[in-house]
């Protein structure tokens, strides 16, 4: 049991055992052959964010701020990612 996924990934580089991390993580430990990518068919796809608010009208600025945060990082035009 680790406090930290750094340690975590550590952790598989070493030999110790399975991990379940992001796959952006460990892109460069499977690219130069550190890593080996098991149980594929069995890993979730993170289809994306999805905000629910029932009502545009009256929003608070903090809550406009943050749906604009999301539209920017989910447009690929502006360097994010969809």
């Amino acid at each position: 049991m680790f406090n930290s996924i750094m340690h975590v990934l550590n952790a598989a580089v070493d030999g110790i055992g399975l991990v379940y991390v992001p796959e952006q993580l460990v892109a460069p430990y499977l690219a130069d052959g550190r890593l080996k990518e098991v149980l594929a068919k069995w890993c979730p796809y993170f289809q994306g964010y999805h905000l629910y608010y029932p009502n545009r009208r009256q929003a608070s600025p903090a809550f406009s701020a943050f749906v604009e945060a999301l539209r920017y990082r989910a447009d690929p035009a502006a360097g994010g990612t969809a």
